[in-house]
Formats: C-alpha cells, structure tokens, sequence
C-alpha cells in the first residue's frame, strides 16, 4: 500500500486552500485525499499544559501550603473536547502511518506550539517539514511547497513558544493562588499573569494620576495682528488679577515683528503596517478594539487579500520587491490611486524592503487578489491596509514651516505654522473639514501671511482662560502602543522599533490580554477610555512585589524569550529564573501579616 504524505493546517479552511492546490480533491471523514498527499486540520490549540491536579490530586486544592507548584517535569494533554478528540482521533491514524508530515500551521510561534504539541502526543515518528508562507493566495502555497525547510529549522521557535507557556503556567498558576488564597474574599479568584498584571497596574498608576489630579485655572495673553493669533511667549499666569495687567500693558503699546522664518520640510511616509499600529489606527478612526481589529484582518488574511497578520515588523522582505507592480496592478479599487505609482519603476529603498528589519515575516499588506463584497468591518480594515500600503511608495510630503515672533514693549509673542506645498502621500488621506475654530483656539492651524522684520501696528490683545487638564485614560489605542514599548511613551518610530524587543506580550496576544482584562472585571469601557475598576486597584495596590507589575522586568523577560527564539538563550535557564523567582515571590507572601482582604466590585 502507498504511502502518503500527510499535511496538517490549523483550521479546516486553511486544509481546503493547501488541498485544493496540491491536489488533494477527494473529500473524506477529517480529511483531503489525493495526488499523493493526506490533508487534515485542527482547530487552533488541540493540546494544553497538564494542570496541578494532573501531577498530584492534593494539587487540586487551592491551600497556601501546597505553594509553590512545579512539576518535576511538565506535560501536555488534549483538550477535553468531543470536537476536538474526534478529529485529534484522524491525525493520529494519519500520522501512524505516513511517510512524512508537513507542518502548514500559522507561520508563527504560536503556529509552531499547536503543531508540535499535537505531534508530540500522537507519537509521531515520521520525518516533519515545515510549509512557511506569508500568504494564502495559490501562488504562494505553491512556492511553499516547492521550498520546503526541515522541522528542525524552527527548532529555536518551538523552544520559546514552550518556554513562554510554561512560565506563563509557573507565574498564573502560582501567583493566583498565592494572592487568592492569601487575600481574596467572597471565593472571588484574583487573577494574576506575566503580560496581564503589569498591564493592568499601567492602567491602574494611570487612574490614581487622574483621581489624585487637581485641576487649576490659568490665564494667557493672545493678541490678533493682522488676522494671525499670537501668543505670548511667557510662564502661564496664575491669577485673573495679573492677566488685566498684562491686558492693560498690551493696550498701551504697538505690535512689532521681530523675527520670521519660514523653512521648507519633507514629512516622511507612514510605515507599514504590523499588527500593532494596525489596531492602533482601526481603534482611533473606527473605535474598533483590538480583538475585533485580529479578527477583521485574520479573516481577510484567511480569504487571501492580505497577508500574515500576527507581525511585529514594518518592513518587507527584499525578494518581495518583484512583486509589488503586480500587486499594485491588481488593486482595482485603487485604480486612480496606483496609476500615478505604475507611471514609474519603484524605487527599492531600505526605508521598505529591508531583511534585517524582517522577522518571522513582512509587514502587512495586500495581496494579487482583490476583493470583493467585503462585510462593512473588514472593507475598513483592508482599505486601511491598502492606504498604508499605497502610501508607501508615494512622494513625501512637501511643506512649508512658518515661526513668526514679535513683542508688545517688553512681552514676546510667537505663532507657528505650517503650509502644504505637493501633498505627496497625503492625498491617500484626506481629511475632514474642520470646523471653524474659536478665536486664538489652535493658532498652529492658522494660515499664516508674509511678515516683514520691523514692521508695526494696532493689534487686538486678549485674555485667554484654560484650566489644566488631567492626564488622559489610555484607550486600547494608547494602551497597545504602552504594552509594545514597556510603558514608555514614545512618538518617534525608529525609537519604537527599539523598544520592541522589551514589549510586554507580542502583538499576537495583547488584544487576548486587554479582553482577559475585561472579563475579570479588573478595567471596563467608559467611551473609548479604559478606566481600572475598584477590584483591579485592589489587586495592584495588594502586590507589593514589582516583579510581577513592572512593565519594564516584564519587558525584559520578553527579550529573554525572543532571544531563545534566535537560539542566543537557553530556554531551560529561563523557567529556571522564573522558579527562583516564584519560590521568593510565594515566600515573601506567606510571610506578610496581612488583614487585607478584595472583593470582587461588578459595576452597573
């Protein structure tokens, strides 16, 4: 009897896409058959780590003594599901007798844990190659296949998807309990996590500067000289009384121009996408969350109009620059957009195609294969893809800054502005008109005229009266971009790119984190803000170990994972760390005399 070579995707779609390309038509129960090859599927995680009580039936209880919970050694097991048993059932036979495996899970780490884990408890003892692909479009499955890698090349992968887990379980399982046992009320479970508890207590050192914040009136001098607001270049005034004076000086003297420059500048094009800036964008101009962001472009990924999504790289491979001219080509909803692009070859800048800026994969971006009939949610997170996309290989835009500063006797006055010469990438963004604003309400947007140094005259001074303002809530926008930066808040993306080896979660898990966040109660939505509620500032304020709420340590364990995914750390070293650490943080607890107690608070 032949044997076949058995193929393993993570969803049954995905199984149909692969089948369909390489032959394999014949439908069978868990399966494709055909050309040689055994097509069969699993539906995301099959597998999980064995829970305390799989190692030890004491383990079952949640007592203080039993703490610290390690396993000499840590094991897996399936997921008591029928669905999930019944098809395990078919991989298992397949894989008993085949003469070779091809991983095509998610190219990612994730990806590689589901596949291994579920080879590894069927007993598989075939050899095992991996299918690598960023997209799902026929092309490039073909291309897979014909570039086929070892299953040993992603070794390091699995290595830190495994460790991740593990700690993950050594951290949740232990610290959980630890707190729950040591200070919850009501059977209330206080949850605790690696990427979850520092995340949460940003949230929570955000909410205390906002209820501890007191807000004060100040008062600024504004004057209008010849229809341009201006403002004056000193300290904020603290009194109303202080600001007449000012006023009344302004109305004893002239206006007079004492500097102007005005400087032409290029603004750089928007990078492309990777998963993270991309929840940040659908959540600032849709209000989507970052959930439904993951679920709107997997989908699309899954339809074959955009590539992978669970990426933290905004630059493309450069064996990908051949292609963008077809790409281009085929986005006919775009026409009039990527005319002006195919008038001219595109340039290969490292600004774009870089391979030392790729990780796993490339940045997000479309496909060959245009869509259509899209649902509402996912046409608005392609149309930000293919912008992004598009706005790439555009002209920077050209501007004009103006500074003008001028005085009144002694006090100084300042405006600046800034003009649009060629747009360049900035027709794919236009934007709303704006209202018209109050007198002297951002002067920044004002269309500034020609002054000449020297020049002189009547002027129309003001008052203007502000009260500061609080810091702001984080939305799920600025909270992503905190958890990808450890907490620092940073603009600048060359800045950022730096900081993405210390982020808290990776760009696959932060939606998970913020919806875990969610459901135990521990933030809730008011608007857009995100607001900790009482039980989450009670969890925080109870820990007093910053290991477990520092997004910057928390960072650092997440470098350590990344490098045991480049092979330069051992994975082993890192769940040692991890349990010194339990074994002090478990310690420590046990030893606090405490009377503390949290409830869980359920808001209305």
């Amino acid at each position: 009897m032949a044997k076949f070579k058995v193929c393993i995707a993570e969803k049954p779609s995905v199984a149909k896409d692969i089948a369909q390309v390489i032959g394999a038509t014949a439908r069978m129960d868990g399966y494709y058959e055909g050309q040689g090859y055994r097509v069969t599927w699993t539906f995301g995680h099959f597998c999980t780590l064995k829970e305390p009580h799989d190692y030890n039936p004491g383990w079952k209880s949640w007592q203080l003594g039993y703490l610290p919970i390690i396993p000499p050694s840590f094991g897996i097991k399936l997921i008591a599901n029928k669905g999930v048993e019944k098809q395990f059932g078919v991989i298992e036979r397949l894989v008993a007798d085949c003469e070779e495996v091809i991983n095509c899970g998610d190219a990612g780490q994730e990806g590689e844990l589901i596949q291994r884990w579920v080879l590894l408890k069927a007993k598989c003892r075939a050899p095992v190659k991996r299918l690598w692909i960023s997209s799902l479009t026929e092309s490039a499955i073909r291309e897979g296949f014909s570039k086929l890698k070892p299953a040993a090349d992603y070794d390091n992968l699995y290595s830190a998807g495994s460790a991740r887990a593990i700690g993950d379980w050594l951290l949740g399982i232990n610290a959980t309990r630890l707190f729950t046992t040591k200070y919850a009320t009501d059977k209330s479970v206080l949850s605790i996590g690696r990427v979850q508890t520092p995340t949460l207590a940003m949230l929570v050192q955000r909410q205390k500067e906002i209820d501890a914040f007191k807000p004060e009136d100040y008062w600024e001098l504004k004057t209008t000289y010849r229809e341009t607001v201006f403002v004056a270049s000193i300290d904020r005034l603290k009194t109303a009384e202080r600001a007449e004076k000012g006023f009344a000086y302004l109305k004893e003297h002239p206006f007079e121009i004492t500097a102007a420059e005005t400087k032409e500048g290029r603004e750089r094009n928007p990078r492309l996408y990777d998963l993270t800036s991309l929840q940040v964008d659908a959540n600032k101009k849709y209000a989507f969350s970052a959930d439904d962001t993951l679920k709107h472009v997997q989908a699309l990924y899954e339809k074959k109009f955009v590539t992978y999504p669970r990426v933290d790289t905004t630059y493309l491979s450069e064996d990908l620059f051949p292609q963008i001219p077809g790409i281009l080509a085929s986005m006919k909803h775009y026409a009039a957009l990527v005319a002006p692009l195919l008038e001219h070859p595109i340039p290969k800048t490292k600004v774009i195609f870089d391979d030392n800026k790729v990780t796993d994969h490339h940045a997000i971006i479309p496909t060959d294969v245009s869509p259509e009939a899209l649902p509402l949610d996912e046409k608005r997170i392609y149309d930000l893809v293919a912008r992004r996309f598009l706005a790439a290989f555009y002209p920077e835009c050209k501007v004009s800054n103006t500074s003008v500063e001028g005085k009144v006797g002694t006090v100084p006055f300042r405006v600046t502005g800034k003009q649009i010469l060629e747009p360049g990438w900035r027709i794919l963004y236009p934007k709303d008109k704006k209202e018209k604003k109050a007198p002297g309400e951002n002067p920044e947007e004002q269309e500034i005229p020609v002054f000449e140094v020297g020049e002189s005259g009547p002027h129309e001074p003001f008052i203007h009266k502000g009260r500061t303002k609080a810091p702001k809530a984080y939305t799920e926008a600025t909270l992503l971009r905190a958890m990808e930066t450890a907490g620092k808040q940073v603009d600048d993306e060359e800045v950022r790119d730096l900081l993405k080896e210390n982020g808290i979660g990776r760009p696959s898990t932060r939606a998970n984190i913020i919806e875990t966040l969610f459901k135990r109660k521990y933030i809730e939505k008011q608007k857009r803000k995100l607001v900790a509620t009482q039980t989450g500032i009670g969890l925080i304020d109870t820990i007093q170990n910053e290991l477990l709420k520092s997004p910057e340590l928390t960072g650092v364990w997440e470098r350590k994972l990344r490098l045991i995914e480049k092979g330069e750390y051992n994975a082993a070293h890192f769940k040692q760390e991890l349990i010194t650490m339990i074994f002090q943080l478990t310690n420590e607890v046990k030893s606090i005399n405490s009377d503390k107690a949290i409830t869980r608070y359920y808001s209305t």
